[in-house]
């Protein structure tokens, strides 16, 4: 696993970038965790940089939509889905298992 950060680093509605072999976003809804690919399938945007709503990021560059919870999307111009990673939270910081699918994920 990933040391990501102390959840306290990352407030609600705040999403952070993890360098990893793929880069991942880390996302803080309401105090629930997610993390997913942080690139956007369309073109190369950083979806860390994107905008919350909710359980969704919208891509800073051409706004598709990812659902956090699922990978899915669900707006235009991506159509490929971005992947999921479990997110561990144990004394106060986040942790990420890449490769790992979120619960609830496909």
């Amino acid at each position: 696993m990933i040391p990501v950060c102390p959840t306290t680093a990352l407030p609600p509605g705040e999403a952070i970038r993890v360098e990893a072999t793929e880069p991942i976003a880390v996302f803080n809804v309401d105090g629930d965790f997610y993390a997913i690919d942080d690139t956007c399938t369309h073109q190369d945007a950083s979806l860390a940089d994107g905008w919350l709503d909710g359980c969704a990021v919208e891509c800073p560059l051409h706004a598709s939509c990812f659902d956090l919870r699922t990978g899915k999307v669900s707006g235009p111009p991506a159509k490929t889905p971005v992947r999921t990673h479990r997110v561990v939270v144990q004394d106060g910081t986040v942790y990420v298992q890449p490769g790992t699918a979120a619960d609830g994920a496909a």
